[in-house]
């Protein structure tokens, strides 16, 4: 692998890696926040989801911005917008202040997605599809692996306050680096012209890039709405561990916010490692069939599987077993997640439509994950106890992998884009 493209990877990792400790602060500092605004379980579920609201309603519009503007300009503004947000939720006095701060957060964090996986589609060949999705995937657990952890001893020592002070910082410095260094790769001068002939050749697969196709004429895609639903099946698990895992440990485990941090992290630790051998091991079995096939779906669905085990946490009592379990889950979900963008992007004929279709995956990702830590919210308050949270996640992950299997099995076309040659060409392939 060329240094340019590990230079890549190292932003889109690290990226992805602060969105997700911007998310995590809350989750660590959540008792001290409840007990500052004197909020109840409930109203502490519509915080934790708030900014998944935002995030949910801007995703597509931003993925079309993705498209227009490229990639350095739509990172950056997202980037800048959700790190003061963050520095604005420092700064809140009550829970109304606190809710408009991640509704701005997640508004900036929207543009994550999209812009990730067209960096994705412009910088690393076909062949490396799989495990450049899942490395930036699994900023998405690195960042709540370090995250637990240290802002579990700055929330800890110095309060909530200094805790999104401390992500909103971090941010800013990403955004310092991104500017400097990331270019395209036609006019990177970082990358020798071995490795940018190598990019530029194979980025695209056997895609001719045309005009973008209205999202309309997307969504009329079969394939579109079998990772939709996979994505929101799978996204559902992410939230109810990002959000709930902390305060779950805390209160059935008896555990001080500082070492609730610590537990927290181990599963996150596991599955960052785990999801990039998992992204290794996809485009290892692909290799020698065209990616276009969509036969990574197959992967996807027995990772989803895999992370359906949290159906048997209520009938486990071990704290070591339950973070087995809760490892086990999250590496497979991680792995699902990163490996359903990489299935979108294979589908996907024209990769001028990668952040639109981006942005409908995502969308549908986050609309199943807005509703898991209200859900849980209600579930806990209503029975006591979070037996059905858990149940209701693991069959959600049943599902998931059901649609995954029957609704990705044609290419992503719409008529208004490539007409029949692209189906022939898919046939082909099969």
């Amino acid at each position: 692998m060329g240094k340019g493209r590990i230079l890549i990877y190292v932003l889109l990792l690290t990226a992805c890696t602060i969105n997700y400790i911007d998310r995590v602060v809350l989750s660590v500092s959540a008792p001290q926040i409840v007990k500052d605004f004197s909020i109840s379980t409930i109203e502490l579920g519509y915080l934790f989801s708030a900014f998944l609201w935002s995030y949910l309603v801007c995703v597509l519009p931003w993925g079309v911005y993705v498209d227009r503007v490229g990639t350095r300009v739509s990172t950056a503004n997202g980037m800048a917008i959700w790190s003061i947000a963050t520095l604005l939720t420092g700064l809140s006095w009550n829970f109304s202040a606190a809710f408009s701060t991640r509704l701005l957060m997640g508004f900036g964090e929207s543009s994550t997605y999209p812009a990730g996986a067209r960096t994705i589609r412009e910088w690393m060949p076909a062949g490396e599809r799989g495990i450049a999705t899942t490395v930036f995937n699994c900023g998405g657990y690195a960042g709540p692996a370090l995250g637990s952890i240290l802002m579990g001893f700055v929330v800890t020592a110095y309060g909530w306050r200094v805790g999104f002070f401390t992500a909103g910082i971090l941010g800013f410095i990403w955004l310092i680096a991104w500017l400097v260094f990331f270019r395209q790769p036609e006019t990177a001068t970082f990358i020798g012209e071995e490795e940018r002939r190598k990019i530029l050749a194979e980025r695209g697969g056997d895609t001719i890039p045309g005009s973008a196709a209205p999202v309309s004429a997307l969504l009329r895609c079969r394939s579109i709405w079998g990772t939709f639903v996979t994505q929101g099946c799978a996204v559902y698990t992410v939230y109810l561990f990002l959000t709930w895992l902390p305060t779950y440990l805390q209160a059935t485990r008896g555990l001080t916010i500082l070492k609730s941090g610590f537990y927290t992290a181990v599963p996150y630790a596991v599955a960052v490692p785990g999801t990039i051998l998992i992204g290794w091991l996809s485009d290892r079995l692909l290799r020698g069939s065209p990616v276009e096939s969509g036969r990574r779906r197959t992967l996807v669905a027995i990772l989803m599987l895999c992370s359906s085990g949290i159906l048997l946490t209520p009938w486990i009592t071990g704290t070591t077993l339950i973070l087995s379990v809760f490892s086990i889950s999250l590496t497979s979900i991680g792995g699902a997640v990163g490996l359903n963008i990489a299935l979108l992007n294979d589908l996907l004929r024209n990769p001028a439509n990668i952040g639109r279709a981006n942005g409908i995956l995502v969308t549908g990702g986050n609309l199943f994950g807005v509703a898991a830590p209200i859900v849980t919210g209600y579930v806990v308050s209503g029975t006591g106890n979070y037996d059905y949270a858990f149940l209701t996640a693991g069959i959600l992950l049943l599902v998931g992998a059901s649609v995954c299997l029957i609704f990705t099995r044609d290419p992503i076309a719409p008529e208004e884009e490539t007409g029949s040659s692209a189906e022939l060409a898919y046939k082909a392939a099969q």
